[in-house]
């Protein structure tokens, strides 16, 4: 099997070909290499340890474990579970919704996040720094700090439930302009689907 860093190189050099479409990604879910380098970039982050929907977290981790998921990827069985929603505490006082998925589905959803990562990065303005590699609060103020030429005017907008209210036929119908793979747009609509668990009752 190919390694990871050979795979996303190749996604990342054909994103350059603007009229390139993707038609295999998700037999890339099938490569075990994936889940590995994915794990390795996961595993040290806080709250991971914190139980998800199916009650286990990354300590339950194994590589029988890998297997039976993309056992499940390979023949399409596979269905994420509905997060378990949590709130966390903003600055106004107010609660933040939290979903915590089963570390099964964060390990998905991180190798889904790696390639598409390695199709769209490129295509992001150089101003743009929000979930982005080797970017942050800090890079952004490093720019501001190198080309602010002065305003009278801040703006601190926050768009409210923008995540909960996302239309996922135009979210899909974005990404099918680059990606021509039913098969893996199948399965993001799926995570988008799940929806959420919040004192034992789905939403």
């Amino acid at each position: 099997m190919r390694n990871p860093e050979s795979v996303l190189n190749s996604l990342a050099e054909h994103s350059k070909l603007l009229d390139y479409k993707y038609e295999r990604l998700y037999r890339i879910l099938f490569n075990e290499e994936m889940y590995y380098e994915a794990y390795q970039r996961i595993y040290a982050k806080p709250g991971n340890m914190t139980q998800g929907s199916d009650g286990l977290t990354i300590d339950e981790m194994s590589l029988k474990r890998i297997d039976k998921l993309i056992g499940a990827i390979r023949d399409e069985s596979y269905r994420p579970r509905p997060s378990r929603r949590t709130y966390i505490p903003k600055k106004n006082g107010k609660r933040r919704p939290l979903g915590i998925p089963s570390f099964d589905d964060k390990l998905v959803q991180e190798v889904i996040r790696m390639i598409l990562e390695a199709i769209y990065e490129d295509s992001f303005e150089h101003t743009s720094h929000g979930f982005r590699p080797h970017r942050s609060c800090h890079t952004a103020m490093m720019q501001i700090s190198k080309s602010f030429n002065g305003a009278k005017w801040f703006v601190e907008g926050d768009i409210q439930g923008f995540f909960d209210n996302i239309d996922h036929d135009v979210l899909i119908g974005i990404l099918k302009e680059r990606i021509a793979d039913e098969r893996f747009l199948r399965l993001i609509r799926k995570f988008l689907n799940a929806g959420y668990i919040e004192d034992w009752v789905f939403h």
